[in-house]
């Protein structure tokens, strides 16, 4: 089969995917999103996005769309559910931040993707459409789909997600398991809920659950947990896992506790969280010639201090910007066409890669360190966590939000 021409293939239409591929849009820049699945997939229910992505939501135009569907938080409040008590409250508005005041907000996923894919041109993403092989052929990048189609890309971008394809050809290993389970949901309410707009947190003995407002009418919840072997295989019964959750929330408030035990059975479907071992990173190719990874393809990172969407929403404004630079310049010599283009590229690339590298190892480490002290089993951290630990891990949650990626303009 002929190979289809293209000038940017993105691989993935999921947050980082879309997102890239509207900043290279705004920018004039055409590109192609391959989905596998039949549609948009609205799996994880909620993002928690800081005020490092509002800026990158800012920057690629949707940043206010986006805040009219959702209710702004106002703090963040954490517990123990060990002792029931409060342990820390952080005002938002108080917080220190070098780049503006703080902004948090609880998005429906489905809402972000919907709102991004909504102002890409018709016809970007192409659906049930999955990447089975990579090949080298020349200054391009040969795809191969399932569906026998190969198409031939100047430029490859990988932003599927933990088992990317792309990142595999890379040479980077599977993400590891963090040895633990998540369930997360998002409750419905008719009339109401009572919640208050503060992110609330919970901290027990090898467990984590959270309960964020996300408007009048929604509530977003999770559970993450070490589980034992035992629970390990029982994470297909979702009756069983229903019972272990609730068997291992702890002194939580009747609010939060109720929001979990009302959800409907359906929803209790664990699953592993997984990460990149930041080392990967500093050894590894983010970016091979005319080819790079983004978003959870990148810095697969466990959900502690909410920044894997956040950061796949920065990685998006950097990588269209970099990109643009080197692309909507014009060739040196109409000889060296193809050969000065592909240069340019792997060196807007390189740019890109090494831009994000260390933000990546940062939020990766941050991330599972927080994760270790937040859902320790051991007396003595769980002390310390609860005594003396709270306000400065809610504090260092918002130090590595405030962070500022920057705009779609180029100098």
């Amino acid at each position: 089969m002929e190979a289809v021409p293209e000038d940017i293939v993105i691989v993935g239409a999921g947050v980082a995917g879309l997102a890239t591929s509207l900043g290279l849009h705004r920018l004039g820049i055409r590109s192609l999103i391959l989905e596998s699945s039949e549609n948009l997939r609205s799996a994880g229910y909620c993002l928690t996005i800081f005020t490092n992505a509002w800026k990158a939501l800012d920057a690629l135009g949707i940043g206010d769309s986006i805040r009219q569907q959702h209710e702004r938080l106002r703090r963040l409040v954490t517990n123990s559910a060990i002792s029931g008590l409060q342990t820390s409250d952080l005002p938002f508005e108080t917080a220190k931040a070098k780049h503006g005041e703080h902004e948090v907000r609880c998005v429906k996923r489905k809402i972000l993707l919907e709102a991004l894919a909504k102002e890409l041109p018709t016809g970007t993403i192409r659906f049930s459409s999955k990447v089975v092989c990579i090949e080298e052929s020349g200054f391009f990048k040969l795809v191969h789909l399932a569906d026998g189609t190969i198409l031939k890309t100047k430029v490859l971008i990988g932003c599927d997600g933990v088992n990317s394809v792309v990142a595999n050809w890379l040479g980077f290993k599977k993400a590891a398991f963090a040895g633990r389970l998540a369930i997360r949901g998002c409750a419905e309410f008719e009339g109401g809920h009572g919640f208050e707009p503060k992110f609330m947190l919970f901290f027990g003995k090898g467990v984590r659950s959270g309960a964020l407002r996300v408007n009048d009418n929604s509530v977003y919840w999770f559970v993450t947990w070490t589980p034992s072997s035992k629970e390990e295989e029982l994470e297909q019964d979702r009756a069983k896992v229903k019972q272990i959750v609730l068997s291992k929330l702890g002194k939580v408030t009747e609010q939060a506790r109720a929001l979990i035990e009302n959800y409907e059975l359906d929803g209790f479907i664990s699953l592993p969280l997984r990460f990149r071992h930041p080392w990967e990173l500093l050894w590894g190719n983010i970016s091979k010639g005319n080819v790079c990874i983004a978003g959870d393809a990148l810095h697969p990172v466990t959900p502690d201090i909410g920044q894997g969407g956040c950061c796949a929403l920065e990685d998006a404004v950097v990588l269209a910007r970099c990109l643009g630079e080197v692309l909507l310049r014009k060739p040196k010599e109409k000889g060296e066409e193809e050969k000065d283009e592909y240069k340019r590229i792997e060196m807007g690339l390189k740019k890109y890669a090494k831009e994000r590298a260390w933000r990546s190892v940062k939020l990766i480490s941050v991330s599972y360190l927080v994760g270790f002290i937040q859902e320790s089993r051991w007396n003595m951290m769980t002390f310390l966590r609860d005594n003396a630990l709270a306000g400065f891990l809610s504090g260092f949650t918002l130090k590595m939000a405030d962070f500022d990626c920057g705009k779609l303009t180029i100098s």
